[in-house]
């Protein structure tokens, strides 16, 4: 790896395509050890019920449903902190998993609900591992905080700019990576 880590946020509006963009760049990235996890929605009969995450490495559960009771809820959604805290966020801790890029979709207002995933994406920002994520467009606290990181490079994505800034991050991140 190189000696200065590249850290790439994307972020914009809800449709902007930032997990979409995010998956196309870790797909360009062959032979590279590229941990994280992805989200996505759960719909049944059309509607949205709720979000899943997808851990790189193949697992998968559910972050927020309509039907989760919780205390931590966003909209209609109850947010499974357990089983999120548990499986999906040791995929990203660099202390316990090697990579050579670090992929999160997303820093959003339901992940952060969970203090572990919090501190644990301050210490990948603290490291020396490359990091691709996605973050909410707004929010305080972690989303403006990594926003403001210096080393970070903050991109907004539009359906206008997507397929070219999705191009230019592959680029940027497996020259970084050589």
């Amino acid at each position: 790896m190189s000696s200065e880590p590249t850290r790439i946020l994307l972020t914009g509006a809800p449709g902007s395509g930032k997990t979409t963009a995010l998956m196309k760049i870790v797909g360009a990235l062959h032979g590279a050890r590229i941990a994280g996890f992805y989200t996505e929605e759960i719909r049944e009969a059309g509607r949205r019920q709720g979000f899943r995450w997808h851990r790189l490495d193949g697992r998968s559960g559910t972050l927020a449903h309509v039907d989760i009771k919780s205390r931590y809820r966003v909209s209609k959604y109850g947010v499974d902190i357990e089983s999120f805290d548990r499986d999906a966020v040791a995929a990203i801790d660099p202390e316990i998993t090697t990579a050579d890029l670090f992929a999160v979709d997303e820093i959003g207002k339901m992940e952060c609900f969970s203090d572990r995933f919090v501190q644990t994406i301050r210490r990948l920002f603290a490291s020396d591992a490359h990091v691709l994520a996605t973050v909410a467009l707004k929010g305080g606290g972690l989303i403006q905080e990594v926003k403001s990181y210096p080393t970070v490079r903050l991109l907004h994505l539009t359906t206008g700019n997507r397929d070219r800034i999705t191009r230019e991050v592959a680029e940027m991140l497996a020259a970084a990576m050589k």
